[in-house]
């Protein structure tokens, strides 16, 4: 075991290190307290994230305000979330997940109270912007948590019930901010927040492990200069893009120019200190992290860009109310919360490679045949439902264990620092799939000037399938760091697995005893 500045030790939490390696494969009633009080707090961001959607309109009349405005409650959100997210890896080494955990649960939790109680919306967007600086903590630390608590042996599994989340707030989110808005008022999808914030906050001081911190951790004050705000800042550049219709709009092109030259003065910085640097790029040494983190871009550009356009679509071709075609998206979410238990089991007791490669067919076709039924103008919503439960069992089988390889991959001093790199591909790839199908779906749209006629249903069929089918490729492309990853499988076994400490990876070959195989 290496031993770090400050007599830090990198590998098992101090109460987990007399466990029993007879046990290590086994999911305690431990085990499972802090994986559900990871799933709180993951929840609860998550679900307010897309529960806010469904009610712009309504900050617009209530408010007095305009669609321009409104909209910075979700995109102030999102910047505040990308800023953070960058220092959520020195942050956990530094004090310990355990204090930033609580630390950001009180944040969002506050963030949700002034929310629910502002008077005006430059005060609900200011809440929202603290909100976001909690939720982006939690994402990363809920990574970091689990997969140090769970071992490379019960990874998947446990991993499997943090994906719970990702897959149903999507998809209950808007279903569940409609009623609540429709039923009661606006400020109830906050005031919910807080009775779920405050038994996760008293959970997490109880359950969690105590913290197992390094004072002598240095902060990377450069790397956060470049770093923290380049990235909300390309973010923001790439949401342009939809509105603005071209790159070449001034509103899209000076910040994805001034974020882009940031994050390169970061790469640079990063690649040449010393000590280490806010987020650790030599991770990309390891050839395991790297094809994963790859899979993963491009398996969350297609999805990510595609569900966006699946309700449109519900109510432009299908002519659904807000809430059907949040309803409609609803076999997506379900798809993936039954999938994805069965995929953590296979992950942990045969590897990850079947579970991947048949996720990835499952999202090829559920996609495809909702592509083709939109090409063909067959509107049978039997058939686009199947195509999303389809893609949705496809997600279980895809989005969380990619996740779960990639980490399995890092020794455990690296996992904060792996989190937080695996949570900035994610932010980027879900901001240019949203960006590029938005734009795709804008221009074929478009009409010339001199042509007068009304968008038909052949226009928006064709406009939507080219869309899709563009998504379709992206989400085949997966399978291309899929089979260099297991091309050689003998590579990437460790080479004195008996020696390994659960949730330990070998330090040389930077690679994990299972799921990779």
């Amino acid at each position: 075991m290496i031993r770090r500045p400050g007599g830090r030790q990198p590998g098992l939490p101090p109460h987990l290190a007399s466990r029993d390696s007879s046990n290590a494969d086994k999911l305690d009633a431990r085990l499972w307290w802090i994986a559900g009080v990871c799933v709180l707090g993951s929840f609860m961001n998550l679900l307010d994230t897309t529960v806010v959607t469904v009610a712009q309109r309504t900050f617009v009349t209530t408010f007095g305000s305009t669609q321009a405005v409104v909209a910075w409650t979700i995109t102030g959100y999102t910047l505040a979330l990308a800023a953070v997210i960058p220092l959520a890896g020195w942050a956990a080494d530094r004090f310990g997940t355990k204090r930033i955990f609580i630390g950001s649960v009180v944040a969002f939790t506050l963030g949700s109270l002034l929310c629910a109680v502002a008077p005006n919306i430059a005060v609900l967007i200011v809440s929202r912007v603290v909100q976001g600086f909690g939720g982006g903590m939690l994402t990363t630390l809920t990574l970091t948590i689990v997969n140090r608590e769970a071992g490379p042996k019960r990874v998947g599994r446990v991993m499997a019930v943090l994906g719970i989340p990702v897959v149903l707030a999507p998809a209950f989110g808007p279903v569940l901010g409609g009623w609540l808005i429709d039923s009661y008022s606006w400020q109830w999808i906050f005031w919910i927040n807080l009775p779920v914030g405050v038994a996760a906050i008293g959970l997490a001081a109880i359950v969690l492990p105590d913290d197992d911190s390094a004072p002598s951790e240095t902060f990377d004050v450069i790397g956060m200069l470049l770093l923290s705000p380049g990235l909300p800042v390309l973010l923001y550049g790439m949401s342009e893009i939809p509105g603005r219709g071209t790159v070449t709009d001034r509103h899209v092109w000076i910040p994805l120019a001034i974020g882009t030259a940031l994050i390169i003065g970061f790469v640079f910085h990063a690649l040449h200190r010393s000590d280490r640097p806010l987020i650790d790029l030599r991770l990309l040494t390891n050839r395991a992290f790297t094809l994963t983190n790859v899979a993963m871009f491009f398996y969350i550009v297609s999805t990510f860009g595609a569900g966006v356009l699946f309700p449109s679509y519900f109510q432009q071709l299908l002519n659904q109310t807000p809430l059907q075609a949040g309803m409609s998206v609803v076999p997506k979410g379900i798809g993936a919360a039954v999938s994805m238990p069965l995929a953590g089991m296979l992950i942990d007791r045969r590897g990850a490679r079947g579970v991947l490669l048949i996720g990835v067919t499952l999202n090829v076709a559920g996609m495809g045949v909702f592509a083709y039924g939109v090409a063909q103008q067959r509107e049978s919503l039997p058939m686009l439902l199947a195509a999303l439960t389809m893609l949705g069992l496809g997600m279980g089988a895809t989005r969380m264990p990619l996740v779960a390889v990639a980490m399995q991959t890092l020794a455990p001093h690296q996992m904060a620092r792996g989190s937080t790199m695996i949570k900035v591909n994610q932010q980027v790839a879900a901001a240019v799939g949203t960006a590029l199908l938005s734009v795709i779906l804008t221009s074929q749209l478009h009409q010339p000037v001199t042509s007068r006629r009304p968008l038909s249903l052949n226009d928006l069929s064709h406009a939507y399938s080219a869309a899709l089918v563009v998504a379709v490729v992206l989400v085949g492309l997966t399978f291309i760091p899929l089979a260099f990853l297991y091309k050689k499988p003998e590579a990437m076994a460790p080479r004195h697995p008996e020696r390994r400490e659960p949730g330990c990876a070998a330090q040389h070959s930077g690679q994990s005893s299972t799921g990779i195989h």
